[in-house]
């Protein structure tokens, strides 16, 4: 099981070389409301929605001294948006007055802040520290459950276990590699069996379509010939215009 668990990290390595969080954020603050931001609701309208309410607040001390009503309005897009908001205004609060204004590098004091819990916190502690970590959202759940590497469900469980697994050092190319494959093509309700690149890995074949034709048609994003979901994608991602001259 290990080697076929370190095998799928592989072969998920060459499909989706260009793998990385689909959330726009420019430094560690922006990431982590963005995180926030983005429960129960796509990467793409936290994108729509974080460069109005970052011109507004782009610093925690802005952000906690925000008008509630005003922030509210400016994130409801995004569902959730008075939970989200006292989220966001505990949090800047918490890093105004005991971090200096800075996102600590560190998963204690991160999921000390306000609505940061273990997922939010190994965001953004691999993305914007470098600091490998596991996040455990409903995509990588489902897929490391279907892959047979876990039978838990509990997040911190599930964690703990694909930790015994897979190398520290790949544990958040691992988790960006398994949520592409899980919003691209092994889908909750009806995977793109027929079309996925690890089907010789994977215990759970044939729980979806597996006519090539038919799978082909379920994929999403730039596997299915549309945009990804960031607004300020890498310079790699695929079927990005190459920069004009002088640029």
């Amino acid at each position: 099981m290990v080697r076929r668990a370190r095998r799928i990290n592989r072969e998920l390595a060459e499909v989706y070389y260009y793998a990385h969080p689909e959330l726009d954020f420019e430094n560690p603050f922006q990431l982590l409301v963005a995180t926030v931001l983005s429960a129960q609701t796509t990467d793409l309208r936290v994108n729509q929605t974080t460069p109005a309410l970052f011109a507004a607040y782009p610093t925690p001390e802005e952000m906690a001294a925000a008008d509630p009503e005003r922030l509210e309005e400016l994130i409801r897009p995004t569902g959730f948006f008075r939970n989200k908001a006292r989220s966001l205004l505990g949090l800047s609060a918490a890093l105004r007055d005991r971090f200096g204004g800075e996102v600590p590098d560190n998963l204690e004091d991160m999921v000390s802040l306000p609505g940061v819990g273990r997922k939010t916190a190994h965001v953004v502690l691999g993305n914007a520290f470098g600091r490998p970590g596991l996040t455990v959202d409903t995509h990588f759940g489902r897929l490391v459950r279907r892959w047979r590497l876990t039978e838990q469900t509990d997040p911190e469980k599930v964690e703990a276990e694909i930790a015994g697994i897979i190398p520290k050092s790949e544990w958040t190319m691992f988790s960006h590699r398994v949520v592409f494959h899980g919003r691209r093509i092994c889908h909750s309700r009806k995977p793109a069996c027929g079309a996925c690149p690890i089907t010789h890995l994977c215990p759970s074949y044939g729980e979806g379509e597996t006519d090539p034709e038919k799978a082909k048609k379920l994929l999403k994003y730039e596997m299915g010939g549309m945009p990804g979901q960031r607004l300020k994608p890498p310079a790699d991602y695929p079927g990005q215009p190459a920069p004009s001259p002088g640029a």
